[in-house]
């Protein structure tokens, strides 16, 4: 093992033609603003997708994380205003579906 910029390598993994991690700087720079489909600005993006699924993708693409936190307190109104279980299907259905309606302007099925 050696030590290069307070990181450990193996040199054999360096002879295999594995990829370093990124380095701090080079994380922060993979993080870009996003043309915000909800506030119409252009603002910073979310460090990551909210969920593992299609709407998190599309709410990565397209949702500021100014918006995204407006929503995560919207959200927590409506748990406690409809005493949602998100155990249950049919509120984490609901949850969704306000979810794409406050960030997207989708009127509720």
């Amino acid at each position: 093992m050696r030590r290069v910029r307070g990181q450990q390598t193996d040199r054999t993994s360096a002879a295999k033609g594995d990829v370093a991690p990124p380095q701090r700087q080079d994380y922060i720079t993979l993080m870009s603003d996003v043309a915000c489909v909800r506030c119409s600005q252009t603002r910073d993006r979310m460090a990551a997708p909210p969920f593992r699924n299609e709407l998190g993708d599309r709410i990565y693409d397209s949702i500021c994380q100014t918006c995204w936190q407006e929503w995560l307190q919207q959200q927590t109104a409506i748990i406690n205003h409809y005493a949602l279980d998100l155990r249950d299907p049919r509120s984490r259905e609901f949850l969704t579906t306000q979810t794409e309606a406050f960030l997207f302007g989708q009127p509720p099925a």
